[in-house]
């Protein structure tokens, strides 16, 4: 087993190689699609019926944008939590799909990225609906662990012969430091989340935004102290310095 890493449109990519097989551990970008061909039949010389199975850790645009598109050309089957409905259900949750395309595309804009299409489907159809401790289908020596918070069906992929961990946008790292991702909906799962983390004691852990790390226990430590006790959405950061700037002109 040999774990790939890949820097995707806006998120990194987890390509795990078997002598039969492939697995990827998230559902990367749209924008990621060709790319994702170009590793598979050039980069390791493999037909794209190699690929297996896709993991898609929660719905946002860089983890699920590609899945679809990926199972028509490949083959493979999608992987993912078993929920009673879609995270982008009804008006609200169109609205919201809209939104976190268009954060994606600003976030690529960041990062100087060209512009592309990142539609992709609101509604996952999935083959296999997993739960927490469920191995992978076809990659049993894979399980996923629930590590809700960021959304409320958020999967980790862990690895328990090596002790290595997917964590998908359980954590981000900026400026040297772990942070919790925005948004966090749910802030008591969330550091739950964090605690069951801590009690696997893994050996690495792999960011989808970012790059595979080591957490120390002060690393853990800083994480609670910094987790919300409240829900933040994107829109948090904006009304926390709208409120300063209110203060300072009431004093």
């Amino acid at each position: 087993m040999k774990i790939h890493r890949f820097q995707g449109y806006i998120q990194s990519i987890y390509l795990v190689e078997y002598p039969d097989r492939l697995l990827l551990l998230d559902g990367c970008c749209r924008a990621d699609i060709s790319l994702i061909q170009n590793i598979i039949t050039v980069q390791l010389n493999r037909p794209l019926t190699d690929l297996k199975l896709i993991v898609v850790t929660h719905m946002h645009p860089d983890h699920a944008g590609a899945a679809h598109k990926l199972r028509v050309l490949t083959g493979c089957k999608i992987a993912s939590a078993k929920m009673p409905n879609q995270w982008y259900r009804g008006i609200r949750g169109r609205c919201l799909h809209l939104i976190d395309i268009s954060l994606a595309a600003w976030v690529a804009h960041r990062m100087k990225r060209p512009k592309k299409n990142l539609w992709y489907s609101p509604y996952l159809k999935v083959d296999y609906h997993l739960v927490d401790q469920d191995k992978l289908p076809g990659f049993d020596d894979w399980s996923v662990i629930s590590t809700t918070g960021h959304t409320d069906r958020d999967l980790s992929v862990w690895h328990q012969a090596s002790k290595r961990i997917y964590v998908a946008d359980l954590m981000v790292k900026v400026k040297n430091r772990f942070i919790p991702p925005i948004p966090v909906n749910y802030p008591i799962e969330y550091r739950a989340s964090l605690d069951k983390l801590h009690k696997l004691q893994p050996n690495s852990i792999m960011l989808a935004h970012g790059a595979e790390v080591e957490l120390t226990a002060k690393d853990y430590e800083h994480l609670l102290t910094v987790a919300p006790t409240k829900p933040i959405t994107m829109w948090t950061p904006a009304k926390n310095k709208f409120k300063r700037l209110l203060l300072r002109k009431s004093g």
